[in-house]
């Protein structure tokens, strides 16, 4: 990911940013459109497509065998839709049964309405009010009584009857009740016939759409794109045939279930609760819609609508928060609200079929983003890893004068982390950024000062953090923490820091003020410089903390006057090393005797080696951390006990 601090300034880009994104917003429209009017094309071919990941490792486990790829596709292709027929005449069967005795039901409801009704709270009154509005409703609708006519129906003779009329249909014949049948299943076996050829040629042609996939991205690197495609269709066949088989199982317990509780069709339950499965959020609570308004419907008492109730309400979070977490991970790559989004979208252009396509259709597309540079808007829209970096987001926010949640970020990765590791990793990369675009002149002295600011509330707030790896238990659940603590290095962390006790330090550094972190020339340069003091702090060795204007003839005098042990000069500007040459070499004619430790924490520092011969420092660091163990290596030296370890 290109950090969003470092992109070149470059004149007309609004005017080109808002043409480009029109010109995406329009391509966009054509799409949808596309797939709204030629849906009846595109469901049968996205039903393909996923049908084909889940039954690519079946295919492939044959091939394992010496079975050729022919027989191997049209066998596993065969009984998987055998199995799908089957299925399906089981429901048909299951729903016209259920139909049937829907009416020998319908009693025991209105018997269970009436009495909820009657057990609502002052439902007699209420009752009363509303057939007083209903009669005086059709008092007002009655029309107008016109005068009487000899010829009016209604005035004849009680002696004169109508005679009665009536049509009699002919006997529809065998060709008419062969259409009547027929005419439903028309659409459907289209599809699936469509579907059906679909994958077979999908799955004898795998690799070869797999390379013309690739054509069309027009990578620059093929052997890593083709493994990033065949990894990237492993794990889809992978998940989608986890995922089938984990929604079976759920859709085997609820029949199951349904069945020993006596809950009618409980066969038919169980398929639909397996589908709606697929469905985030919403198939659970579809799912179980029907099967309890059938159990209250059966069941004279609460009995059976309890049980039902709370076998969906013991079966769901087990299976959502147990099972699919120990199988297949905690997510299936997709933020919640992408989820959502994609649920109602795929609604929108392909009704309820493509509410059960929804998610599987919208990780394929977030797969497609991480994998192909064209598409990575895909994986920034819909996917769950954060858009920005953890040390973007901590630029951005003390960017914005944030820091409490600026903080609350990093007492997310201090779960997992030491203090050290999130300020070299984490903190020192954002203030790296801000040095970029300070070099660049787009970051001014306003807002350096609110950046010191920001980070100076940051340290405090973290000041209660001892600078130690935390033991293993707690874990943090922010996405943005973890994909932090994945970047951050802990190999290098405080594990090598030791805590220094009074008696560990040499006799030049016992008293006040004898360290001092000093910021070179920037505000930037005292805010790194104000997380160096904290962990020199943690380790027993205090440090005060000087401002960028400290190397003025002035203020120089003042710091010659205080004689400190060790000073540490911070840099996180690029600057040449002459600057850094003149800088020491002032400190040198003031202080003699003192150590000078320089940390040329730029992006690109260089070697440390050559800069120590270069600027005659008696330390050159690229890191905090580094610093850190350069200062308290040389307050231990002629120390009388050794430091706690």
């Amino acid at each position: 990911m290109r950090p969003i601090a470092t992109l070149p300034p470059a004149r007309g880009t609004p005017a080109r940013a808002i043409d480009g994104g029109l010109g995406k917003v329009a391509i966009g429209a054509l799409i949808a459109t596309a797939l709204y009017l030629g849906r009846d094309v595109f469901v049968p071919i996205a039903l393909a497509i996923l049908f084909s990941f889940v039954l690519a490792p079946l295919v492939k486990g044959l091939q394992k065998l010496r079975i050729p790829r022919s027989l191997a596709v049209i066998t596993v292709v065969l009984i998987a839709f055998s199995a799908l027929g089957a299925l399906t005449m089981a429901m048909v069967s299951q729903a016209t049964q259920l139909a049937g005795d829907l009416p020998v039901y319908q009693s025991t409801m209105r018997e269970k309405i009436s009495s909820l009704r009657g057990a609502g709270p002052g439902s007699g009154v209420l009752s009363r009010a509303a057939d007083v509005l209903q009669d005086l409703g059709r008092e007002l609708d009655r029309p107008k009584a016109k005068e009487a006519s000899p010829l009016d129906p209604s005035v004849r003779s009680p002696d004169v009857r109508p005679f009665p009329v009536e049509v009699h249909q002919p006997e529809p014949g065998a060709l008419e009740t062969l259409r009547a049948f027929l005419t439903p299943l028309i659409h459907p076996l289209t599809t699936t016939g469509i579907v059906l050829i679909f994958v077979i040629f999908i799955l004898l042609q795998r690799e070869d759409l797999r390379n013309r996939f690739i054509r069309l991205t027009g990578t620059s690197d093929l052997q890593k794109t083709t493994a990033a495609f065949d990894d990237a269709a492993r794990r889809l066949s992978r998940l989608f045939l986890t995922q089938l088989i984990l929604n079976a199982g759920f859709g085997l317990v609820i029949g199951t279930g349904l069945w020993m509780i006596g809950v009618p069709s409980a066969l038919l339950w169980g398929i639909l609760s397996a589908i709606l499965r697929f469905i985030p959020y919403l198939g659970a609570i579809l799912s179980a819609i029907f099967p309890m308004v059938i159990a209250a419907s059966v069941d004279p008492g609460w009995t059976m609508l309890a049980w039902t109730a709370a076998l969906f309400l013991i079966a769901e979070p087990v299976a959502g928060h147990v099972v699919e977490p120990l199988i297949y991970g905690r997510s299936t790559g997709l933020s919640p609200v992408a989820i959502v989004v994609a649920a109602t979208f795929w609604t929108w252009l392909w009704g309820a079929i493509g509410l059960v396509l929804a998610t599987p259709l919208t990780v394929c597309l977030v797969v497609l983003g991480r994998h192909v540079e064209r598409l990575e808007f895909l994986d920034v829209l819909l996917g769950d890893r954060p858009a920005l970096s953890a040390p973007e987001i901590f630029y951005q926010r003390v960017l914005a004068g944030d820091p409490a949640e600026a903080a609350d970020k990093a007492e997310e990765v201090l779960k997992e982390r030491s203090l050290s590791a999130y300020y070299d990793e984490v903190a020192l990369e954002g203030l790296r950024l801000a040095a970029s675009d300070a070099a660049r002149g787009v970051l001014d002295a306003t807002r350096q000062t609110r950046i010191l600011e920001t980070v100076r509330e940051v340290v405090d707030d973290l000041a209660d953090h001892d600078d130690r790896k935390p033991a293993v238990g707690e874990t943090t659940n922010d996405p943005e923490a973890e994909a932090a603590i994945e970047e951050t290095d802990e190999a290098e962390g405080s594990a090598g820091l030791p805590i220094l006790a009074p008696q560990n330090l040499g006799d030049a550094f016992r008293g006040e003020d004898r360290v001092v972190c000093v910021a070179a020339q920037s505000e930037l340069d005292e805010a790194a410089a104000l997380m160096l003091a904290q962990i020199l702090s943690k380790h027993g060795l205090p440090a005060r903390v000087l401002p960028a204007d400290t190397l003025s003839a002035n203020n120089l005098a003042a710091l010659a006057a205080d004689r400190p042990a060790l000073i540490c000069l911070c840099y996180l500007d690029g600057t040449s090393s002459a600057h850094m040459r003149y800088a020491i070499k002032r400190l040198r004619r003031r202080l003699p005797s003192t150590i000078i430790i320089l940390g040329s924490l730029a992006p690109a520092a260089g070697s440390a080696a050559q800069l120590k011969t270069a600027v005659l420092a008696d330390e050159v660091e690229t890191s905090l951390r580094g610093m850190s163990n350069a200062c308290l290596t040389h307050a231990m030296r002629n120390a009388p006990s050794s430091p706690e370890s």
